[in-house]
């Protein structure tokens, strides 16, 4: 038995889902927080998310599990508009790209659910934006971890990596992968950048619980005074292959009437998480229109790209390379090949 409920109160606030990967049972739990004084002396509206974790299992040393069904759904990062253009609701299947970027980086399963949960993060906060801005997503966490970041484009590119894939800290007391302890303690830090601008843009909010999603909502909440619901998730079946990876992000526009706040409430009660959901067979255009309801827009209403990981083709990383040794100067370069006979160079996104 599952609960999701959307309250609203009078400070500006977001809400989050964030997916846990377990072999045990369900299990409610609530995620809350209160803002400064400052915040709530604004007399804006709310909303708080409480949901259950998901039931997904992993297979690792100290662990056993049973198998989850391997989702079929393609790779899709989908957007939609309310009919009333009051919200906005970002749908992203990423199983493909998580795997990619789990079997780069030889991440542990904890590390797996972090690192994709932080990838699909990243994507729902740049995709569709202005053409050729770049989010970067830091997490500079004191777990074992170690830092996690990961890049995003307008265009549906993201590309991620952690200091220490090898992750695996024990279990929480409820059964559940503990990402929460792999990040630890700290500050999330977002990058909003374009060529066009003179400086980009930075934000920075502590750290809420380290389980990426609440912190994410957090930080636009804070930071970007952005009413949302923001959920992540990340399955991985018995062979520590990633079964379904995906998340979603409502959006309410500051003018929002009482009765789409309402509509949504109901909309987002008793959800399964968005990675049963995919595993289930449900595409990112079918999720959007369950989290509308009746505010779904016409069938013709939408948009929709394909995330893929990188850039990491050789033309790219050939200029990347060549601007990084740029950088070192010639006298540095001519230091190195002497004492070394080479130089190697390593993306640490691409592998």
């Amino acid at each position: 038995m599952q609960s999701l409920q959307l309250q609203r109160c009078t400070v500006p606030c977001s809400v989050a889902k964030s997916h846990n990967l377990s072999h045990g049972p369900h299990r409610a739990f609530r995620q809350q927080r209160s803002l400064p004084n400052e915040a709530a002396s604004r007399g804006q509206r709310r909303m708080r998310l409480s949901s259950p974790s998901s039931h997904h299992c992993v297979a690792a040393r100290r662990r056993s599990c049973i198998a989850a069904a391997m989702s079929t759904i393609p790779d899709e990062v989908f957007k939609m508009i309310s009919n009333n253009d009051e919200v906005t609701v970002t749908v992203i299947s990423a199983r493909e790209l998580v795997q990619d970027a789990c079997s780069r980086h030889g991440t542990a399963p904890t590390a797996s659910a972090a690192l994709g949960r932080g990838l699909v993060g990243a994507l729902l906060l740049s995709a569709f934006r202005e053409e050729n801005e770049k989010t970067q997503v830091t997490f500079r966490g004191d777990g074992e971890l170690g830092e996690l970041q990961a890049i995003a484009t307008s265009g549906g590119q993201v590309k991620g990596k952690v200091i220490n894939p090898a992750a695996d800290p024990p279990l929480r007391p409820d059964g559940k992968l503990n990402v929460g302890a792999a990040v630890g303690a700290g500050i999330v830090a977002v990058v909003r950048s374009h060529p066009a601008s003179a400086s980009p843009y930075t934000g920075m909010t502590p750290i809420v619980s380290g389980e990426i999603a609440e912190d994410l909502a957090r930080y636009l909440a804070d930071s970007e005074q952005t009413q949302c619901a923001l959920g992540l998730g990340v399955s991985i079946d018995r062979s520590t292959a990633v079964a379904s990876a995906g998340g979603f992000l409502v959006q309410v526009l500051p003018f929002a009437s009482e009765e789409t706040l309402t509509a949504l409430e109901k909309n987002l009660t008793g959800m399964k998480p968005v990675s049963q959901l995919l595993q289930d067979g449900l595409t990112p255009r079918q999720i959007a229109s369950s989290l509308l309801g009746e505010l779904e827009a016409p069938e013709d209403n939408g948009f929709s790209l394909t995330p893929t990981y990188g850039p990491c083709e050789v033309g790219d990383l050939e200029v990347r390379m060549k601007r990084s040794l740029a950088a070192l100067g010639r006298k540095e370069i001519e230091s190195i090949v002497e004492e070394e006979g080479r130089i190697e160079v390593t993306c640490e996104f691409c592998k």
